[in-house]
């Protein structure tokens, strides 16, 4: 699956909540419907939501079912994320080198009049 599905998949934070506790190993359904005030059958949706983004699988282990977390989904979002703070980074770096030009820029010019630096035609202006 690709990264948007990942993500869409992590923006619910019950699903969140099952892939934090998914970190500590493999439960089953039952096991992950005890963290929520959700029926099970609820908890099962979410897994499967989980599951089509590729984030974790199921898994027969004697009579029960387990949810294994699946790394290659949250390494495929970590490499996306990486990539794009690197972009992000030069994209940065760009801009703080055109705006040291401009500061550069700025200060080779001749500094602009303030109110004490009048300029002589308001002073003769005065003296009339």
């Amino acid at each position: 699956m690709g990264v948007t599905e990942t993500f869409a998949a992590l923006a619910d934070p019950v699903r969140s909540a099952i892939v934090d506790r998914l970190v500590a190993g493999d439960a089953t359904v039952g096991e992950l419907s005890t963290l929520f005030p959700i029926t099970l059958q609820a908890v099962s949706q979410q897994v499967g939501t989980l599951e089509r983004a590729g984030l974790v699988s199921r898994h027969r282990e004697g009579r029960a079912r387990r949810v294994h977390l699946e790394p290659t989904g949250i390494e495929q979002a970590a490499r996306w994320l990486e990539n794009r703070r690197l972009r992000l980074e030069e994209r940065y770096q760009r801009l703080d080198a055109v705006l040291a030009g401009l500061v550069a820029d700025d200060q080779s010019r001749e500094p602009l009049r303030t109110a004490g630096n009048t300029s002589k035609r308001s002073d003769e202006g005065e003296s009339s």
